[in-house]
């Protein structure tokens, strides 16, 4: 979903890069509350692993492909605002060192790739994870569902971005029906990527998963007071 230069004209462009800029500077000042010493080199590992990964295309449909986008897996694994400045330096170095994605397009690609997967993925893990029983088992599920939910709805920002600013005469019902259905099934092969790779993580350090946190106090809380009542 990398938009390159020219999709979009230029006050669009500049109207996503501020908020893009924003977006980065709030997650700068709330990421602190998410990590510490143990989980900031997780930050680093989660950005790499984004970075290797979306340069690894999957076959969807009709001779296209996708790839990782990553917002979900970064969100659950180190947190919501964490997981936008990691995404979001991934796709600065790609832009600026590989063109892959314009550089006045930058900004609509953190908001797309970064601010909307992210936000999306993490609301929906959080929804399902409080549907699904309390095991930290679960918390893989619930990352994979919601990396799945982030990508149709990233590709739903992107037709209301061109709506507004798009610089080609497409039709919008075209451009949606095309933009979703191909997006729902690398959706699939997304959700499938976060489901494996926070898996394996959960299996190996649950400690270390953001997304998990809460399943482990509850947990502990339950232990405690179990050795009370005792």
């Amino acid at each position: 979903m990398h938009v390159p230069d020219g999709f979009l004209d230029a006050p669009t462009s500049i109207a996503t890069g501020v908020i893009a800029a924003g977006a980065v500077a709030v997650s700068l000042r709330k990421a602190r509350g998410e990590l510490d010493d143990r989980t900031a080199p997780l930050a680093g590992l989660v950005a790499a692993f984004i970075f290797a990964t979306q340069m690894l295309n999957f076959p969807v449909a009709g001779g296209t492909s996708g790839h990782l986008m990553g917002g979900a897996l970064a969100a659950v694994l180190v947190g919501p605002w964490t997981g936008v400045l990691a995404t979001a330096v991934v796709l600065v170095v790609q832009c600026l060192l590989f063109a892959d994605g314009g550089v006045s397009a930058l900004g609509t690609n953190i908001i797309l790739m970064s601010v909307v997967t992210v936000g999306v993925g993490w609301l929906a893990f959080r929804g399902v994870q409080a549907l699904l029983p309390k095991r930290v088992s679960m918390v893989p599920v619930a990352a994979g569902i919601g990396a799945f939910l982030s990508v149709p709805v990233a590709a739903l920002v992107f037709v209301g971005l061109y709506a507004i600013g798009g610089t080609a005469d497409l039709s919008l019902g075209k451009l949606a029906a095309a933009m979703v259905g191909v997006h729902l099934l690398i959706g699939v092969g997304e959700g499938i990527i976060t489901f494996l790779a926070v898996g394996s993580v959960v299996a190996a350090r649950p400690d270390l998963v953001y997304g998990a946190r809460r399943v482990l106090a509850a947990r502990t809380l339950e232990v405690r007071t179990a050795g009370a009542s005792a």
